[in-house]
């Protein structure tokens, strides 16, 4: 993707520099009163505080040791957006000491709750065995509950496992359909996978696949309308 390029006369810069101050004192948070409210249980006031430690927004330099420490507070409260990414902080160490058990630790308590995000983290895990003993059936599982739900990572690497019969029976159009979901999606990899995925089926089975593939959009449609 090509991204177009800004370009201000002198004075322009700096309207736009005395602008940007302004509208960036207005966003700064009041860190001492949110930690307050988080610290009497408030979700909103921690996640607010994570999200911006973690990402360095609203005037709060980012802080990743901060951020794994509200994103702890939340997860454990069961929020699992948090426990989605509390793991992901242990997985890479972004704040914390790196630890894959403690990664899929949270990633499992996100999963019960249907994060997709968790799932497909899990089938990773799973598939890599990365904190967790190499189980190919248990990586196709999580993927397969992450791309029913729409994540498109999963829905390639669900097909790929079809096409190559690791963790699960070789199926061809299976292959074709869940790696079709992704490429229809945008994804590039997804796009370049179809190629090999194709190789060997029919025109007739390519259309059937196809068909398919229109379906699952006409029904995720209805669900997410």
């Amino acid at each position: 993707m090509i991204r177009a390029h800004l370009r201000f006369s002198a004075l322009a810069v700096l309207l736009f520099a005395a602008g940007f101050g302004l509208a960036a004192a207005q966003d700064r948070i009041n860190v001492d009163e949110l930690k307050l409210r988080a610290q009497a249980g408030e979700k909103a006031a921690t996640r607010q505080l994570a999200d911006a430690y973690y990402v360095g927004k609203d005037g709060v330099e980012q802080d990743y040791r901060e951020a794994a420490r509200w994103y702890s507070m939340l997860a454990k409260q069961g929020d699992a957006r948090a426990q989605t990414t509390l793991g992901l902080m242990y997985a890479r160490g972004y704040g914390v000491k790196k630890d894959a058990q403690a990664a899929h630790y949270w990633w499992s308590f996100a999963a019960a709750q249907n994060d997709p995000g968790a799932q497909y983290n899990l089938g990773l895990s799973y598939a890599s065995g990365d904190g967790v003993a190499q189980d190919g059936e248990r990586a196709a599982q999580w993927y397969a509950k992450a791309a029913a739900r729409g994540h498109v990572q999963a829905q390639h690497n669900l097909g790929m496992l079809y096409h190559e019969g690791r963790g699960v029976a070789r199926d061809p159009l299976r292959a074709y359909f869940w790696v079709a979901l992704a490429a229809r999606q945008g994804d590039g990899v997804a796009r370049e996978s179809l190629k090999s995925v194709s190789a060997g089926l029919s025109r007739e089975q390519i259309g059937r696949a196809e068909e398919q593939v229109e379906e699952w959009f006409t029904k995720a449609k209805k669900l997410w309308q």
